[in-house]
């Protein structure tokens, strides 16, 4: 094969790409291996259901039982995890629920809650003029929210008082859900392996999918090496950020972000812009 053909079908060939791995990212994996990247995969964040499932039922059944005009979702996971809930729940309730869904109004705060909605055969009705929590408020506030009533599924723990606050000062009546915690002591070992990673200059690229992988990887690298020696490492390779909200937690803490998709915050972006940005290393 000659170097015409490695740059057609392995455009990747001979880089090394850390991956901080969190759902779905087996698909993004493979997508960078097939085009000949070598993957350095470690476990930052590791998500599970909320502990008291029987008040997430609760939720999902005056969700279902009483007239909310909104429904405000800010992760694709948090909808995964609230359908998995009102499955083991047992009855009617799943049904129930998406049957309910398809009667409110669907304010997602960007793509993923759009993704995990039309597994179910429904759609977004607003996404938010950008997918941050303030995007969603300024999607909203030249409404007249006056007695509506707002439902909000939240992420991990975050109570998101900025935009409970907001939505409780419009006059509306709101609610929120927390199906999902964060369990941030996943396998230290792995962590301190990819930080020794980058400040040994063993990679190429590194690729951020999430905000809490990056504070996870911050958390470890602060405690191994320190805060500014984990940032000159950082700055020695090309860091890729799936989107605007991850992209801020970085420069929030002084690292460089080389690569975002332009408009489409999904994987399949991300992974053409690492194969435009570096390519197959030189004479492979």
């Amino acid at each position: 094969m000659d170097m015409n053909e490695i740059v057609e079908t392995q455009p990747l060939a001979g880089r090394h790409i850390a991956l901080p791995e969190s759902r779905e990212l087996d698909l993004f994996a493979d997508m960078l291996v097939i085009r000949g990247a070598r993957v350095l995969r470690c476990p930052l964040v590791s998500i599970h259901d909320a502990p008291d499932q029987d008040a997430i039922a609760g939720w999902l059944q005056g969700f279902v039982d009483e007239p909310w005009d909104d429904l405000i979702l800010l992760t694709g996971e948090g909808l995964r995890r609230l359908l998995g809930t009102a499955e083991r729940a047992g009855g009617s309730l799943r049904e129930d629920f998406i049957a309910r869904l398809g009667q409110v109004r669907k304010l997602t705060r960007g793509p993923k809650p759009g993704t995990a909605l039309r597994s179910v055969g429904l759609k977004a009705d607003l996404v938010a003029l950008e997918p941050t929590t303030e995007g969603v408020i300024r999607t909203l506030q030249q409404e007249n929210l006056q007695g509506r009533r707002v439902a909000v599924q939240l992420y991990g723990t975050e109570p998101n008082l900025p935009l409970i606050d907001f939505l409780r000062e419009a006059g509306a009546i709101a609610s929120s859900v927390a199906p999902y915690i964060y369990a941030d002591d996943v396998e230290d070992a792995r962590v301190e392996e990819l930080v020794a990673a980058i400040l040994d200059g063993q990679l190429d690229a590194v690729a951020f999918t999430s905000a809490t992988q990056v504070r996870r990887l911050f958390q470890i690298g602060r405690r191994q090496c320190g805060e500014q020696a984990l940032i000159n490492g950082l700055r020695q390779l090309k860091v890729a950020a799936v989107g605007p909200v991850v992209a801020e937690e970085l420069r929030n803490r002084d690292v460089r972000v080389d690569l975002m998709p332009e408009s489409s915050f999904f994987m399949k972006p991300l992974v053409r812009e690492l194969v435009k940005s570096l390519g197959p290393v030189p004479n492979y």
